[in-house]
């Protein structure tokens, strides 16, 4: 069974609990994963360094067009960073999954 994993990233602890609780409720996912992390990127001309959160969403592929168009509705970043790929799932997993959402 396939499943779909999506990563972006918020600016601060608070964004990412929201949008991770938001898109559970709204059963665009059934389990995110939310780590911290340190990115270093080039914005406006010059070196950025920031602490930003990152937000792992395990979905349905058949929703990845919803959860795009809602991350890219409630995101902080005027470029966010959304990025996704198919993967396969053990099956009990998967199955959780498809019983979530």
């Amino acid at each position: 069974m396939e499943i779909l994993i999506v990563i972006t990233t918020e600016s601060s602890k608070t964004k990412a609990f929201g949008m991770a609780n938001l898109l559970v409720q709204k059963k665009l996912a059934a389990c995110v994963s939310i780590k911290q992390i340190f990115s270093i990127f080039e914005w406006n001309d010059g070196i950025e360094e920031t602490k930003e959160f990152e937000i792992i969403i395990k979905s349905k592929p058949e929703l990845k067009d919803d959860l795009i168009d809602f991350l890219k509705k409630i995101t902080s970043y005027d470029v966010p960073q959304i990025l996704y790929k198919k993967y396969n799932a053990e099956k009990k997993y998967s199955d959780w999954l498809n019983k979530t959402i």
